[in-house]
């Protein structure tokens, strides 16, 4: 009897042990789990796939400007002195059209071109010259007050067609190192003239016994004189002499040259 009594507590105390051991495990594994699951902030998925969306800004939230090298041109406005000059050639009764700015470097532009192809007393000039509308005037002021009255006199013929040989050019002049006046379309090559009676007079350096034609050409150096500030042709060097030269080139104190 002795002995079993003394076995019963032992019992009692090894089965507490045990519960205890099993409870303990428990919680562990129960924490273990929480830890990893519950208590650990979730990282968040990272899509590796082929495709992407791109986030587009409300209409009202994109910038209302535009970026930088992308700005519209905006439009420039004729001047004044151009606009009243297109309406002088209009009177004189000047066929031509405005054409494109030209800008090609170097000095070489025109702001606002015009592209000629009639001047007064319906003559032709051909090809289509593009100068500035202050050669234009010039052209067609020489050709209405000049040219015209001084065929007539000679030939009883007014003029059909003006064949040019050269308006706007980018070049310079040579043996000068500056740019030609064709550069900035205040120049104009004339290579000869064709009379309305089908006449077609030659601006070289006529033959000894071509009267008309000498006095004709001596006139359109002389008479052009007041109207441009170069006139050069047929005698005054090998560049020019086939054609006359006229142009507008500035100088200062006015200077003119006429030969």
């Amino acid at each position: 009897m002795a002995d079993r009594r003394r076995s019963e507590p032992m019992t009692k105390a090894s089965g507490r042990a045990a519960l205890r051991a099993t409870i303990l495990g428990l919680a562990g594994l129960w924490l273990a789990a929480c830890s990893a699951d519950g208590l650990q902030p979730a990282r968040p998925k990272i899509d590796t796939g082929s495709q992407t969306a791109s986030v587009v800004a409300p209409g009202h939230l994109r910038p209302n400007f535009m970026q930088p090298g992308f700005m519209e041109p905006q439009p420039a406005v004729m001047p004044d002195s151009e606009i009243a000059c297109r309406k002088r050639l209009k009177r004189m009764g000047v066929r031509f059209m405005d054409g494109e700015p030209i800008d090609e470097g170097n000095g070489c532009a025109i702001a606002w071109p015009v592209k000629v192809s009639g001047l007064p007393r319906g003559v032709q000039l051909t090809p289509t010259a593009t100068l500035t509308c202050a050669m234009a005037e010039a052209v067609a002021k020489w050709t209405d007050d000049e040219l015209v009255p001084s065929t007539r006199r000679r030939y009883f013929s007014g003029v059909d067609t003006i064949r040019q040989g050269s308006s706007y050019s980018c070049r310079m002049i040579r043996g000068a190192g500056k740019m030609s006046a064709h550069g900035t379309g205040n120049a104009l090559d004339i290579m000869d003239i064709t009379l309305k009676s089908g006449r077609t007079v030659d601006v070289r350096k006529p033959g000894f016994f071509s009267f008309r034609e000498k006095s004709l050409l001596n006139n359109v150096r002389a008479d052009a004189c007041p109207y441009f500030s170069t006139v050069l042709g047929p005698g005054f060097d090998s560049d020019h002499k086939d054609h006359f030269h006229f142009d507008l080139m500035e100088r200062s104190n006015g200077y003119k040259v006429c030969r």
